[in-house]
């Protein structure tokens, strides 16, 4: 009865609100507009349309469904004040919707550009620029308004589940690239939504899990990013995680989404729910969480309630349709925008095939086993990978494309021969494997189990390794949305070991060389096998042209230059948060969809992040940890030189420079890393050295020599003291090290640098002290 006499009331108040004046969205003063909103039209458009077979408005549902066909959603139109419905799409590495659309023999496939951990692992802030161009065009020309990316969370762990969209464990990379991909996305009249806000670092009941994250490591490590982001290109939304953070959701944690994003940072624009994100409307209306989506009847029945009983303020309420009125004034959908539904996916596939090419990282290359020689044309391929490429990880941040270029593909696209028994043999079985796994299909969105490694014979190899000029190995590992990765994921399998030893040894018994693939989302251990292939060659997962990619890298066409944006330890038990992470535990989504606590289970309800600010790089070098592979590191098939490294100090700018020079024999670029020493650094609980510039050279041509610039504002020296609720300068000596990597200093450069104070809100705070680590 209540719901009846609710809809009457708004019904009457339309009618009597139309006719001749009725104030129109970008004709009229926003207040005027919302002035003229009925409290239920407020709510409609706080609350997002819902979607179908979650109890949403299915009239609206019917109608906005058409504009994008698997879109992730729409905002609530409200035609009588000229304000529509604009498009919310997933995702980071490409636009995602649905290729095929009921009674059209048309297609809408999306280009799949490479992964987050690729993209930052090419430390190239102009080229992901580029990238997020071509991703916003086709966002503008599919008819969407808002991309759901970049998203920018920390790698605590090697096993979160969605390290792939990830950038970096470092929050410097972090920042710097989403920026530069918001800047391209943006660049193109559409919106992007940076996410996500904040701490989401698991996926193993990423819905109901408490992060227990100090103050001084939210802001130097787990927010730093996206302040950069916020910052350096002005993204027009932001999406909030589905996490608690230090006991509240972050969704109505009016400390985290209004005092620091807005107060402290500035944010102008809108911030939005990741969907179904949050239990009480209310509180995320009053904690500043502008748009609950994907919508529920509950949501909306709550907001009206809460206004007409006054647990929320309306001009609360009104201040948050303010903001998603401003959001809409900006969309392509508002001003009419005459979308083609014809992007140039010729020209982008092009794009995603060069960029991927820059953020594969040599690990290893002994004795120039890479690129091919002129002479190998006949190659082993080796791993069902090989043969089943991966593009990307599942969940949201997958795309709907036309096709995946295999390695195998990209092997013959190349000019080069792959064995057809071989071949034929590995097809047989990766089709009889994904047959039996089809029968235990995982629930929607969670990422597939993959085919064991195939037994290949001694005498197979044997043969291989006497016809074959060359063996390629590929590793493959995904992952995606709601399941963190098992250790056993992490680790080489049994299979896997036997196969890479056993080719190894027939083909250096023969004199021919091997060479390992390694096609992963996040990082996999490398230290115990590394020793025996020749050379290896971390592809990541690199889009849909992928395998084109790998080859022009293998034959020589394209150098790599990508550097690790995170280290690889010598075992996953080395990294620091190893001791606080859902290791090995599959929580039922029964668990994760309600979206609550049932128990109190160590780092399934809550998560202690008692390694503090003690990330990655920050942790292994400050307390002298062996790693596999450094942050920072990469290879190339040319060398460079240091010299005449140089820093000026100019009214609190530090400017560092160094002449790099290429002293290989084949043209490449090189990244160059400038991190910073404190010099009370061991005294006053900060890490040994902390990433503060990095730049990418253009590319060099051998004995070609060019000078890299790199600014540090004496602000960005500061750590967070969390007695005095400040950023805080150390006065002193600091050291400049001019870096390849963070393990591989190239030079020493130091500067006096002046104390410095700036205050901040004393906010998100623990709820109980933790033993947290110390150096």
């Amino acid at each position: 009865m209540k719901k009846n006499i609710i809809s009457m009331a708004a019904a009457m108040a339309v009618l009597s609100a139309c006719g001749p004046g009725v104030p129109q969205l970008g004709k009229s003063s926003l207040d005027e507009v919302i002035g003229a909103m009925t409290l239920e039209e407020k709510a409609h458009l706080v609350v997002g349309t819902g979607m179908a077979g979650f109890s949403g408005d299915s009239a609206v549902i019917g109608a906005t469904k058409k504009l994008v066909p698997g879109a992730a959603g729409t905002t609530y139109p409200i035609e009588r004040l000229g304000i529509p419905a604009v498009v919310l799409a997933d995702g980071p590495a490409g636009l995602r919707i649905d290729p095929k659309r009921e009674g059209d023999s048309a297609t809408y496939y999306c280009t799949h550009f490479p992964i987050g951990t690729l993209l930052a692992s090419t430390w190239d802030q102009e080229l992901v620029e580029s990238v997020g161009r071509s991703i916003g065009n086709e966002v503008l020309e599919y008819g969407a308004d808002v991309l759901l990316a970049p998203a920018l969370n920390i790698h605590r762990n090697p096993l979160c589940g969605r390290n792939f969209e990830y950038y970096s464990e470092d929050p410097l990379v972090s920042g710097k690239i989403a920026a530069a991909y918001v800047r391209g996305v943006q660049s193109n009249g559409v919106g992007t939504s940076i996410k996500h806000f904040a701490v989401n670092n698991q996926e193993t009941n990423r819905m109901a899990t408490d992060a227990h994250v100090s103050p001084r490591a939210l802001r130097e490590i787990y927010l730093k990013g996206f302040e950069i982001a916020v910052k350096e290109s002005a993204p027009w939304t932001v999406m909030s995680s589905y996490n608690y953070l230090n006991g509240v959701y972050t969704s109505e944690n009016k400390e985290l989404q209004t005092t620091m994003l807005r107060d402290e940072w500035g944010f102008k624009g809108m911030v939005m729910t990741d969907w179904f994100g949050g239990k009480d409307a209310v509180a995320q209306m009053v904690a500043g969480n502008d748009m609950l989506q994907p919508g529920l009847p509950k949501q909306y029945e709550a907001i009206v309630k809460g206004v007409q009983d006054g647990a929320l303020d309306e001009a609360i309420l009104n201040q948050n349709v303010k903001r998603i009125l401003e959001m809409i004034l900006q969309t392509p959908h508002f001003k009419g925008y005459k979308y083609s539904n014809k992007p140039d996916l010729k020209a982008h596939a092009a794009v995603t095939r060069q960029s991927a090419t820059e953020g594969m990282v040599l690990l290893k290359n002994d004795n120039g086993a890479l690129p091919l020689a002129a002479d190998v044309k006949n190659v082993a391929l080796f791993g069902c990978t090989s043969y089943d490429f991966i593009a990307g990880g599942t969940g949201s941040g997958n795309v709907n494309r036309a096709y995946t270029v295999s390695l195998l593909d990209g092997l013959k696209n190349a000019g080069y021969v792959v064995d057809e028994a071989l071949k034929n043999s590995y097809e047989a079985y990766l089709k009889t494997e994904k047959e039996r796994l089809s029968k235990d299909k995982k629930e929607w969105f969670m990422p597939d189990t993959r085919p064991a490694e195939m037994a290949v014979s001694a005498q197979v190899i044997r043969e291989q390794a006497a016809k074959a000029d060359v063996a390629l190995v590929t590793l493959g590992r995904t992952s995606g949305e709601f399941l963190d990765r098992m250790v056993a994921d992490f680790n080489l399998t049994k299979e896997e070991q036997s196969m890479l030893k056993a080719v190894s040894d027939a083909f250096h018994a023969a004199g021919k060389k091997v060479v390992v693939v390694l096609n992963i989302g996040g990082v996999i251990e490398t230290a115990s096998w590394k020793s025996v292939p020749d050379a290896i060659l971390c592809a990541w997962q690199a889009g849909q042209e992928g395998g084109n990619s790998v080859a022009d890298v293998l034959s020589g066409k394209a150098s790599p230059s990508g550097k690790l944006t995170m280290t690889f330890p010598v075992k996953f038990e080395d990294a620091a948060s190893s001791a606080n992470f859902p290791i090995d535990m599959r929580v039922s989504t029964d668990l994760v969809n309600k979206g609550g606590k049932k128990n109190d289970v160590k780092d399934v309800d809550y998560t202690n992040y008692e390694e503090d600010i003690y990330v990655g790089y920050r942790y292994f070098d400050t307390f002298g940890k062996q790693v596999s592979y450094p942050f920072g590191y990469g290879l190339s098939y040319t060398t460079f030189a240091y010299d005449k490294a140089a820093v000026k100090s100019d009214n609190g700018v530090y400017t560092v420079s160094v002449e790099v020079k290429n002293t290989g024999k084949v043209a490449g670029k090189e990244v160059v890393q400038l991190y910073v020493s404190a010099p009370d650094a061991a005294d006053a609980n900060k890490p040994e050295k902390e990433l503060k510039a990095f730049a990418k050279t253009k590319e060099l041509k051998p004995g070609e020599a060019t000078v890299v610039t790199l600014k540090v504002n004496a602000a960005d020296l500061a750590s967070y003291d969390e007695a005095a609720s400040a950023w805080v300068v150390t006065p002193g000596n600091y050291k400049f090290l001019v870096g390849a990597s963070s393990r591989d200093i190239k030079a020493t450069l130091e500067a006096e640098v002046a104390a410095a104070t700036q205050k901040t809100n004393n906010i998100l705070k623990l709820q109980e002290p933790m033993s947290l680590l110390k150096r």
